[in-house]
Formats: structure tokens, sequence, C-alpha cells
């Protein structure tokens, strides 16, 4: 392993991967993540088929299969409840399932058991306040507790998300959040006996996404047109919001709306892309995962790619002989996968509302299950 010691700055799904992958091949790893322990952003998630090969690799599959559900294909319904069409679940070939659903807050807890159990130190109220690089390391000093003593590393790993600090510190301001023009309202509710399998549908500009996450438990997406997003929303007006959308919706995910006011899960965020346009890492600092590729949540693979490009690093520096080439490698392998993920999601989010460019209809000639065939192929 050419980095014995190794920061890393985002105790988020990717961070957690790369900390459970890089101590278990033997690596002094920290990590630091602002946030208070508990404090999990998002909701619940779907993990397709290249997802659940990472959490194979690091040894917890059995444990998100077991905290999730397993759905069986599809379902896209129209606005007053009608079937209009329906696929299986891909065969997952080697794998016990092609897809799983699982609440966020549980796959942390499992990656976060993992990091710790292979040696990692996590820090949660941490986070890095001055970064000094030279040929031989980085030397960072931290603020916040608890936190590390100041230390040096051998490599400082950024996968602290859209906003991420790390990225600043390589690029400046040059690669900012962009907005998409959409926002996404989330909330986790108990599963209606009607949804068996993942379900879209659309109510004019509105999109409904239901996942099952449990026997018990589902998760719900509204995405929607928002020129100017808000801030500083509290969890009522959340509700509020989610209702009225609601409200167009027929069949039985119109009266969804009915059981909102009692769920305190409910978030709203503007759909925002982050496109690093040069390598993602310089000297001894990377980023990855959201504070590199940013991508619409419309091909359910952003917690995938950041997985991806954490498993991949740890077995790029395992196998490098020198720092500087192991970090290309790592990084031409990553470009295209998320490329392709960053383009395909946002053409979707397009098309959706009528809206594609020719760009987006030229890309969308490959179908989605030929997507996610190719991403399901070996990262």
């Amino acid at each position: 392993m050419i980095a014995g010691r190794v920061l890393i700055q985002g105790g988020g799904i990717g961070g957690l991967v790369a900390a459970a992958a890089l101590a278990q091949r033997g690596v002094d790893v920290d990590v630091v993540e602002r946030r208070p322990t508990a404090s999990v952003l998002g909701v619940g998630l779907i993990q397709p088929p290249n997802a659940l090969r990472v959490m194979a690799e690091i040894g917890v599959l059995d444990d998100c299969l077991a905290a999730g559900y397993q759905a069986d294909g599809l379902q896209v319904v129209g606005p007053d409840g009608t079937v209009l069409t329906q696929a299986p679940t891909p065969p997952a070939g080697d794998l016990p399932a092609a897809s799983n659903g699982i609440q966020r807050r549980d796959l942390c807890r499992i990656l976060l058991n993992a990091a710790v159990k292979a040696g990692a130190r996590l820090f949660h109220g941490a986070t890095t306040a001055a970064i000094t690089e030279d040929g031989d390391g980085v030397t960072v000093t931290f603020r916040g507790a608890p936190a590390p003593p100041s230390g040096r590393y051998d490599l400082l790993a950024g996968f602290d998300g859209v906003r991420s600090a790390v990225r600043r510190h390589l690029f400046g301001d040059k690669y900012e959040p962009q907005l998409t023009g959409f926002s996404v309202w989330r909330v986790s509710l108990p599963r209606p006996a009607e949804l068996e399998r993942t379900v879209f549908s659309f109510a004019g500009p509105v999109k409904a996404t239901l996942i099952p996450l449990s026997a018990d438990d589902c998760y719900l997406a509204l995405v929607a047109p928002e020129a100017t997003p808000q801030h500083g929303v509290p969890g009522p007006v959340i509700v509020t919001q989610m209702q009225g959308m609601l409200s167009q919706f027929g069949g039985w995910i119109g009266p969804l709306r009915d059981v909102l006011d009692d769920q305190g899960s409910a978030a709203y965020g503007p759909i925002e892309q982050v496109t690093v346009a040069e390598p993602w890492a310089r000297g001894r600092v990377l980023i990855g995962g959201d504070a590199a590729h940013a991508t619409s949540p419309h091909m359910a693979q952003g917690a995938a790619m950041a997985a991806e490009d954490a498993i991949v690093l740890a077995a790029e520096l395992d196998q490098g002989e020198r720092l500087d080439q192991a970090l290309d490698a790592w990084y031409r392998r990553r470009l295209p996968r998320a490329t392709l993920v960053q383009d395909y999601s946002a053409a979707l989010m397009r098309q959706e509302q009528g809206e594609p460019t020719d760009a987006d209809l030229r890309l969308l000639e490959l179908p989605v299950p030929a997507v996610q065939g190719r991403l399901a192929q070996p990262y």
C-alpha cells in the first residue's frame, strides 16, 4: 500500500466505504465529519447491483439486505393510479439480489460499524481547519471536538459533498454547485399495501417516486421544477408543500398526503450538479463522490457512484507503485462511469419535463435498461 496514513473528510456513504476499504487493507485511517453522529442527511435510497457489489467487497452485503427490502422490478403508474407499465428486476447474476431499498440511516450505521471494526477512527463534530501540502505529505489542523491531534498524512481524501471544503482547497470557487431548475421533497412513510416494487408516477410537472425500504416503511420523493430554491424551510412547511403536490394524484398515491402530518423525516432541497472538469486529485489531495460529480437522482446512482469511487481508490492505492500514477489510474477508471450517470440523469430529468436538448435526445437513444446493464458491469 503506497499510502500508509490517510485522512478522509466526510463521513457519508463514500467516506465510510473508503474508510472501511482502506482500513481493511491495513491503512491507518482517520475520518472527520462535521455533523454529529446521529445526523444523517437524506431519507432512503436504492442500492443497484453495482452498489451491492461494493457492499460485498467490504463484507456488509448481508447486513444491507437484512436491513432493507428487495423489491421485484418497477411500475409506472398514471396520475389516476392506473398501472401503465411494469418491468421485472433484471437478473442478479452472482449477487443474491439485483437491488435493495434501504434507509440511509441504516446504511450509514452498517458502514460506520464496518469502518470501526476494520480499525478506522471516526471523529464526528470535527473538520479540517488548515491544509498544508508538500511533496511528502499533507499536514492538517482541525477545529471542532472531538478531533484528531494535528498531524501528517500521506493522503487527504475529500468525500464531503456538494459544498466540499476539500474541493475549494483544490480549486477555489471554480466548481461551485449549479442549480438544475428542479427541487426534490422527500419523506419516509408507512409502506402502503399496494407498494411492492419501485413506483414512478407523473401528475403535471410533478414526478413521484416510491421505494419500499422494509416490510413496514417506504420512501417518497417528489421532484418538480423550481426556478428559485427556498432556504431554511421548516418541516411543517415541507409537509404542506408535499401535500399540495400529492393532491394532483389520484389512485392510492394521492391519499398518502393524509399521513404526512405524522412524519418527522420530511426533507427538501434543490437538485444541484457539480462537474469538476479536470483530474480530481492534485498532489496528495483528492475529491470523490458528490464533491467531484454530484448528479440528479434520476438514475438512483449518486450513492453508488460515491461507493464505487471509494472502493476503486482503495484498489488502486493497494496495487500501485507510485501515488501519482495510482491516483491518475483511479481518475481514469472513474471518469467515464461518473460522466455517463451525470449526463444521462440530467437528460432524463429534462425529458420528463418536456424540455430535452438535442444532446439529451441523442443520449436517450440508449434506453435506460441498457445504461443500467452497463453500470452493472465491473467498475
